[in-house]
């Protein structure tokens, strides 16, 4: 009687939870996204399935699935699952769980699986006092982290573990999910409303499900989720912008030239446009690499390296900061003296080969390690730079069709 009424209870929790809770998998095989990990050949999967899973470590962003997964394995390896925050729990609430597992451990019941969400917020100390529970085998320990581990997780700890890394999840992950979430509710979604739902969610199955659950809420008499409902949802406008559409390519090309032109200011407000509306920083970042290269070069060496700092930057940093480098990035470039000769330069020796074709390498350029080569002329008359104290010689390296030609322009810029 007392696990009838316990399974009524259940229910009823289950019926007040928020959507994101209710739909939360249950079994490994209904877990969304994580292909690498969870495919037939998966490292976790694998693990997991063999009955041999060790301490792990989670690291990934918001919504990626940490603790979804961190309690499937649990019921999938029929292990006792005692789940901690580090930003709520202390020392006294790890050592009742660990007490706890102890007991279990000595009677041979259930194997522990010992939760801790944000274990990058445990201190040293606290961090130092798994240990010996995970020499002893007393408990199995699953972290979740949103930063870096090799950074916030101590070394101790990092070897008793295995880390794996989640991704967010992908535009069709989201789809799929979203469409779970409108079985469970029974309120159909406007394509326009579902794309602009999956791009606010950014990865995070949290967000996403959050947002659909509000908005199928205020969607009042039409009984559908369209783009207003869901702006109202978000608190956010839509910004105009297909990220493989026209709109995609008027603004990357308008941030381009903005740099060119060396307008700092509509620089900056054309990557707000595109990082705000969703669009991948790194391929922002990427771009103005390849701007600092073609565009700065010569006249600006350093701003390759600012370009390289600023992409690593982001990939370090990420959201919601990441726009910090990036804009640093912008403006900088968009300051910077501008030269294009290197990038000339290339175009046109591209050119001469497309018009004159392969031609010969000059003997004298031509490597020479057996005696038949030499005695054919190659490296006849060669002239060792470095004999000179301009470390220049007189010496002709285009091939003979093409001497004197001259591709590359100095600039007096920078």
């Amino acid at each position: 009687m007392a696990d009838l009424f316990e399974h009524a209870a259940e229910q009823e929790r289950q019926g007040q939870a928020p959507l994101a809770e209710r739909l939360r998998p249950r079994d490994l095989d209904e877990v969304v996204g994580q292909r690498k990990l969870l495919g037939p050949e998966g490292p976790l999967r694998v693990l997991i399935e063999k009955d041999q899973l060790p301490s792990l470590i989670f690291w990934g962003p918001p919504g990626s699935g940490k603790t979804t997964l961190a309690r499937v394995i649990a019921h999938r390896t029929q292990s006792k699952f005692q789940a901690l925050s580090a930003v709520l729990s202390g020392v006294k609430d790890l050592r009742e769980a660990v007490e706890g597992a102890k007991a279990d451990f000595k009677f041979g019941r259930k194997r522990t699986i010992v939760f801790i969400d944000e274990i990058h917020r445990f201190n040293k100390a606290q961090q130092d006092a798994l240990l010996p529970h995970l020499e002893a085998g007393t408990i199995t320990l699953i972290g979740a982290t949103t930063e870096n581990p090799s950074f916030e997780v101590i070394g101790p700890l990092l070897s008793r573990a295995r880390v794996f890394v989640l991704e967010p999840l992908d535009e069709s992950d989201l789809k799929g999910l979203l469409q779970r979430g409108v079985q469970a509710m029974g309120v159909p979604v406007d394509a326009e409303a579902e794309s602009l739902l999956v791009e606010y969610a950014a990865g995070d199955a949290r967000r996403l499900l959050n947002t659909y659950e509000i908005a199928a809420n205020l969607a009042g008499k039409s009984g559908r989720v369209d783009l207003k409902t869901v702006e109202q949802a978000a608190q956010r406008k839509t910004l105009l912008y297909d990220k493989s559409g026209e709109e995609h390519y008027n603004l990357i090309s308008a941030f381009i030239k903005s740099m060119r032109n060396s307008d700092p200011d509509a620089a900056v407000y054309y990557l707000a446009r595109m990082y705000e509306a969703g669009e991948d920083p790194l391929f922002l970042a990427r771009r103005m690499v390849i701007f600092a290269s073609e565009d700065v070069g010569l006249a600006d060496p350093q701003g390759i390296q600012v370009a390289i700092a600023a992409m690593q930057a982001y990939d370090f940093v990420g959201r919601p900061e990441g726009w910090i480098p990036l804009s640093h990035c912008a403006v900088y470039l968009a300051l910077a003296p501008k030269d294009n000769s290197s990038y000339r330069a290339y175009q046109g020796a591209k050119a001469e080969i497309e018009s004159s074709g392969p031609l010969p390498t000059p003997l004298h350029l031509r490597n020479a390690p057996t005696k038949l080569m030499k005695e054919l002329g190659y490296q006849k008359g060669y002239r060792y730079a470095h004999d000179d104290p301009k470390a220049s010689q007189e010496m002709g390296c285009l091939p003979e069709k093409l001497r004197g030609r001259k591709f590359f322009h100095k600039k007096s810029n920078g």
